[in-house]
């Protein structure tokens, strides 16, 4: 098994716009496969022990309009997300299940997060919900078919070998009057 970006979808926050307004719409998909089941606490509790504590996971989203004269409306998202292995005796982040020493923070935006559970992690790591603003003036009126372009790349570490993922979502209308 491979790892891939699986459901993507565009949403859209209404079906009509004015020709004045801006136009929000979320790029929502996950990463499945081999690099989310191979990110768990064994894994990293390894990788932590053989030095290898930092993961960065690189990821690119870009709207696409047009027929045969594609281009490319709002601000195209080129950013990463990073996971950081740590070891820690800090009594606020046992879990009460058992004695756990090793923990991920993972950067999201620069803002960090630490969650308890494997699937958390997995979940705040490879699963995204994002925000790209579009004025209607970039369109012009009429009815706009949108659709994205998505990537994923990493390297490899102790727990994976490094790969890149690309794939293109299904169109959205959006109706400018």
């Amino acid at each position: 098994m491979t790892s891939t970006i699986s459901n993507l979808v565009l949403v859209k926050d209404k079906d009509a716009y004015a020709a004045d307004e801006n136009i929000k719409i979320n790029v929502k998909f996950s990463l499945t496969g081999d690099l989310r089941n191979q990110f768990n606490e064994k894994n990293w509790t390894e990788a932590y022990v053989k030095n290898d504590n930092q993961f960065k996971l690189k990821y690119g989203i870009k709207l696409v309009t047009g027929g045969i004269r594609k281009h490319s409306p709002g601000k195209e998202i080129d950013t990463y997300r990073k996971a950081s292995i740590f070891w820690t005796r800090n009594p606020k982040l046992v879990n009460p299940m058992k004695e756990k020493r090793i923990w991920v923070q993972v950067a999201k935006n620069f803002e960090p997060f630490i969650r308890l559970t494997e699937e958390e992690v997995q979940q705040e790591l490879f699963d995204f919900d994002e925000e790209i603003m579009l004025s209607t003036s970039e369109l012009g009126k009429g009815v706009h078919k949108i659709s994205a372009d998505v990537s994923a790349s990493w390297h490899s570490h102790t727990w994976i070998e490094g790969d890149d993922e690309k794939t293109h979502s299904k169109e959205i209308e959006i109706n400018i009057n």
